[in-house]
């Protein structure tokens, strides 16, 4: 609607922000006029608002038919900006963030001012002083004043906007809580629970499906869960979420994102300009419940034990909590009753790119693949000892695959197998969740300097990369690098996908095992990777 200049108030000698509307010159007379109108609207609304954490609006000037705010100059970055750039915030940050935010809403709530327009691309964060700063009124609703919109046209923006507002039906301060929710989530997740690919996608998103709660919300998690309750009536009040984010804020941050492995090393950047963006937690890895491995009269058996610097604490079968859904009746003009997410089966999840992106014959270091036949065994043969049980020592709903090439691993039931040399392939039903497999000749650079200059290239290979973390860690005792990252997902994903990509040297050769889940499942996603690094068992070694 607009482009934000930075400028020189000559009369007082300090640096402004104007704020140009742009003339479009499609729109009727009436149409002009409405815009005109809406402009003087956010002018006056802002100027009802005195709170350190709501822009500070100076003037309005009308010159050749087009108008410009003049506003304070925010010297930083907006929130869509630094999600950009470096990807999640700790709990902490994002608590303090949505505190203030909330001050702000209960300041404009109490002159009878709704936003209706919250997202991170309307906060700034002041640069030096972490001063959160509310901008853009320009579709508040002002208690006793006529809307205005465009005919045609839905105003606001989708991702964040509440239920309510969508149906049609009443709207008031508890629906600028929902959308403080979806941005507090975005923050701690990176981007929001409800993007999808299509507008149609992301209404149905907001008004029916579930809505994962994020594993890196931490202490955040009540307050998220409760506001993002789609009845309005059940949802957190303004009292309630300033005592809960107070309650959290005591409690502590949590990692940024959950990699359940003991760096040794902080991670090269995540920002695709090379800066260091965030900084690398150690994590404690995650058990998965294995049994030590049966006499060695089973063959069958897959040695887990781990060294004793990554002893394992509690995770087990935890599934990923849900928030409650109340679905509303709405009325959605091209909304389907169900989106169904077909995957892709090759690469482009991760291990495939580090040598050249996305492509199928790139590779780490251009190692060559492994010797097995493209048109070998189709299916990997099952543990079929009747004198060892494989539920013995793999999690409840996973099974033990010993690959036609050598090695094994525990995979979900269910998942298929799929050779696409050099690579293997175990996929659920639907392709949502993917497991690949690549061992390959060892490389100079080692899987820590693959995984690093794999994340350094990972703007041009992976359309929207973000989030990325590289850490130092180790696996069966030997030095590691572990690669975390998001990005949009092909064309028939249907949303972002979440990768995990684990590699090591071990025998004279490297090892690459990632997993790609979507976004909204990645808690889910990340328990099949650990199972599934934790059981692995290279080729020739001992079962």
């Amino acid at each position: 609607m607009g482009t934000v200049w930075r400028a020189v108030d000559e009369l007082l000698g300090r640096d402004v922000a104007v704020k140009e509307l742009h003339v479009d010159e499609g729109l009727t007379a009436f149409d002009s006029q409405l815009r005109g109108e809406r402009t003087l609207r956010e002018a006056r609304t802002v100027a009802q608002i005195k709170h350190p954490n709501v822009i500070v609006l100076h003037d309005v000037i009308e010159e050749d038919e087009c108008a410009w705010i003049v506003m304070e100059l925010v010297d930083g970055p907006s929130l869509a900006d630094r999600l950009s750039a470096h990807g999640p915030v700790g709990a902490r940050e994002a608590g303090r963030i949505a505190a203030a935010l909330l001050d702000a809403l209960r300041a404009a709530h109490a002159r009878g001012v709704l936003h209706r327009d919250i997202k991170p691309a309307n906060v700034l964060v002041e640069s030096g002083t972490g001063r959160v700063v509310l901008t853009d009124f320009g579709i508040a609703q002002v208690t006793g004043s006529t809307t205005i919109t465009e005919t045609g046209s839905f105003v606001g923006s989708p991702e964040y906007t509440a239920p309510e507002r969508m149906s049609g039906r009443r709207t008031g301060p508890e629906s600028d809580l929902w959308s403080l929710g979806v941005l507090l989530c975005t923050l701690v997740c990176g981007e929001s629970p409800f993007h999808r690919e299509s507008l149609a996608a992301v209404l149905h998103a907001v008004v029916f499906d579930e809505i994962p709660m994020p594993e890196a919300a931490g202490p955040l998690k009540p307050v998220i869960e409760g506001l993002l309750r789609r009845d309005p009536e059940e949802r957190l009040s303004g009292d309630e979420v300033e005592r809960m984010l107070r309650m959290a804020q005591e409690v502590g941050d949590t990692p940024e994102i959950p990699l359940e492995y003991t760096p040794t090393q902080p991670s090269v950047p995540i920002g695709p300009d090379g800066t260091d963006g965030r900084r690398s937690s150690a994590f404690v890895p995650a058990p998965v419940p294995v049994p030590a491995p049966a006499p060695a009269a089973a063959p069958a058996s897959v040695p887990v034990a781990a060294p004793a610097a990554r002893s394992r604490s509690g995770r087990g079968g935890r599934r990923r909590a849900v928030l409650t859904a109340a679905v509303a009746v709405v009325a959605l003009a091209g909304v389907a009753a169900g989106v169904v997410a077909l995957l892709d089966h090759g690469g482009g999840d991760g291990g495939t790119a580090k040598g050249g992106g996305t492509s199928q014959s790139a590779d780490k270091g251009g190692a060559r693949s492994p010797s097995a036949p493209e048109k070998g065994p189709q299916r990997p043969v099952k543990d079929a000892d009747p004198t060892a049980d494989p539920s013995a020592r793999i999690p409840d709903g996973y099974e033990l695959v010993k690959d036609p090439l050598g090695f094994s691993l525990a995979v979900p039931e269910g998942f298929a197998r799929e050779y696409k040399a050099p690579r293997v392939y175990y996929n659920s039903p639907g392709m949502e969740f993917r497991i690949g497999i690549h061992v390959q000749e060892q490389s100079a650079e080692g899987p820590l300097g693959l995984s690093r200059a794999a994340d350094a290239k990972g703007p041009q290979d992976y359309p929207g990369y973000r989030s990325g973390q590289v850490i130092e860690t180790e696996h069966n005792g030997r030095p590691a690098a572990l690669w975390a990252f998001i990005w949009n997902g092909s064309a028939d994903d249907g949303g972002s996908r979440q990768t995990y990509d684990l590699s090591w040297n071990e025998n004279g050769k490297m090892y690459d095992l990632w997993l790609s889940a979507p976004v909204g499942e990645k808690s889910v996603g990340k328990q099949h990777f650990d199972t599934a690094a934790a059981t692995f068992v290279r080729p020739g070694a001992a079962n």
